[in-house]
């Protein structure tokens, strides 16, 4: 299938195309650099020498030691391994997991899945706006919290939370603090040690790399059990040959992301533009606080219509957004995050959300919003309960 170039691509929380540099950045890597890192002989070493340099440039970007730097397959194992690894590795005593109610799924089923196995969790609630209510998560830490996990920007609704002061939190207790943090890495600035979090989250293919790399900070002195046993791979911490060709990218994609970082102002703009014109559409709500945000991230609600019509109907238009995380797209259930901060559930079934991009320009923005009005309108127009006389 081809797709038409003219399409306004508005899903980048989803995933992004992979940056015309990452793609030449991994090709040497490809036709010539192929060589195992843990190889004694020159193809090796010189793979191993990408790697190590791969890892120091990705450290340098978050702020930390290279050593602190370990690359996984994705998000969901990062999270994965952060919170199984640190349980399996808590004092006794230490059983509890704190973590709220609007993770990603990757966190959520984590925690559902050690509950099982006996660990308490807590899941503590958000307000309207999908910011953590610190007084209710300072609570429910205890001595017996292993470790707290919050999101550092909320998947669907793009809301950036307070992790250095949900850190602090953790710490008082002697907790550990881990962020997934998979939409903000590349959005915004982030210094791992300035914000003092023991275990950070990302991902390569929401910022111009290939999907199947990832990578977890995990601050020198903490201990994490292992998920993938096997080879000294990844300091002995994570077996398996490296991913060369893709962890080159990530550190390209990362590297750009940062560069990219000057234009977040002309994004910012571009999302308001955005919320402001769909916000002229009558019963239309914005999900998610209007400051505390992403640059890049609109959600909002349209009363009396299916997600999924306006979803297949923007698709028509060569429009591409979602109803919100890629991950749950298949499930019929309303939005998990959209109940989480108060949602009825028949406005959270109208939600859509675009994820803009430094692609994306005035323009599309515009084309985009000229579409909602009409498609809103055609829908609304079949609907039973749509009040027509107050239209």
């Amino acid at each position: 299938m081809n797709l038409n170039a003219k399409r306004i691509y508005m899903d980048n929380a989803a995933t992004t195309p992979v940056l015309p540099e990452v793609v030449e950045a991994m090709l040497p890597i490809f036709n010539e650099y192929w060589g195992n890192p843990s190889s004694l002989h020159q193809n090796g070493q010189v793979a191993k020498e990408i790697l190590n340099e791969a890892r120091a440039e990705v450290a340098s970007l978050i702020g930390c030691d290279a050593k602190e730097i370990y690359f996984t397959s994705c998000g969901s194992e990062s999270d994965n391994w952060a919170i199984k690894g640190a349980m399996l590795a808590a004092k006794k005593g230490r059983d509890e997991i704190v973590t709220t109610v609007f993770e990603h799924p990757a966190v959520l089923n984590t925690c559902k899945a050690l509950e099982k196995q006996g660990y308490k969790v807590t899941y503590v609630p958000v307000d309207n706006k999908g910011i953590v209510k610190l007084d209710e998560l300072k609570a429910a830490v205890t001595d017996k919290t292993a470790i707290v996990a919050v999101m550092f920007a909320n998947n669907e609704i793009g809301t950036i939370q307070p992790i250095a002061e949900i850190a602090d939190i953790a710490h008082e207790k002697g907790a550990l603090m881990f962020t997934d943090a998979v939409q903000a890495v590349g959005a915004v600035d982030i210094d791992v040690k300035a914000l003092g979090v023991d275990m950070l989250s990302f991902s390569g293919h929401k910022i111009g790399a290939p999907k199947g790399i990832g990578a977890l900070y995990i601050r020198k002195g903490v201990y994490v059990k292992n998920l993938i046993d096997g080879g000294a791979q990844e300091n002995s911490k994570r077996a398996g040959t490296e991913n060369l060709p893709y962890i080159k990218g990530l550190a390209c994609a990362l590297a750009s992301a940062k560069k990219n970082m000057s234009d977040n102002d002309r994004i910012r703009a571009l999302r308001d533009r955005l919320i402001d014109g769909l916000l002229q559409i009558p019963y239309t709500v914005l999900n998610g606080d209007r400051e505390r945000r992403l640059p890049g991230n609109v959600n909002v609600s349209f009363e009396f219509v299916e997600g999924e019509s306006l979803l297949l109907w923007l698709d028509m238009m060569g429009i591409s957004a979602s109803t919100g995380s890629a991950c749950s797209s298949t499930s019929l259930e309303p939005s998990h995050v959209l109940l989480s901060i108060g949602l009825p559930v028949e406005k959270a079934h109208g939600s859509i959300r675009f994820s803009l991009s430094h692609a994306n320009t005035e323009e599309e923005v515009d084309r985009v919003i000229e579409n909602m009005k009409n498609i809103v309108d055609k829908l609304r127009k079949m609907s039973p309960i749509y009040p027509q006389t107050n239209d």
